[in-house]
């Protein structure tokens, strides 16, 4: 069975369980929230973050886990050691459906990826 195209966030959220839905509402909404310069848009078929149509994070679900993205593994790299309890990949970064959003954390990702779409 294909998977669905989404037109929206809400669409994307509207589509999972709702322990999950609620997580990725949460880090969504505090990111908006923190930088309202940032615009919540459907790409690659999943929620991301853009300023001024560049990439800044994106989040996903997935069967057993769900994913945040800061669109930068120099990003991922620098903030390794604060990742250290979570799946870490090149690009994203693993948490549990039911996670609690560490906000200052997600808070200072974003900061360090818009600074470097500022140094481009």
């Amino acid at each position: 069975m294909a998977t669905p195209r989404f037109q929206s966030v809400d669409d994307y959220l509207a589509s999972l369980d709702p322990v999950k839905a609620a997580t990725l509402r949460t880090v969504l909404e505090g990111l908006l929230q923190d930088f309202p310069e940032l615009q919540a848009k459907i790409s690659w078929n999943v929620p991301m973050l853009h300023r001024d149509g560049k990439y800044v994070a994106g989040v996903a679900a997935f069967a057993k886990h769900l994913t945040f993205a800061p669109w930068s593994p120099h990003v991922i790299a620098a903030f390794k050691p604060r990742l250290s309890k979570y799946v870490v990949r090149q690009n994203l970064f693993q948490v549990p459906v039911d996670w609690k959003p560490d906000r200052p954390l997600l808070k200072a990702m974003v900061k360090a990826r818009l600074a470097e779409l500022d140094a481009e």
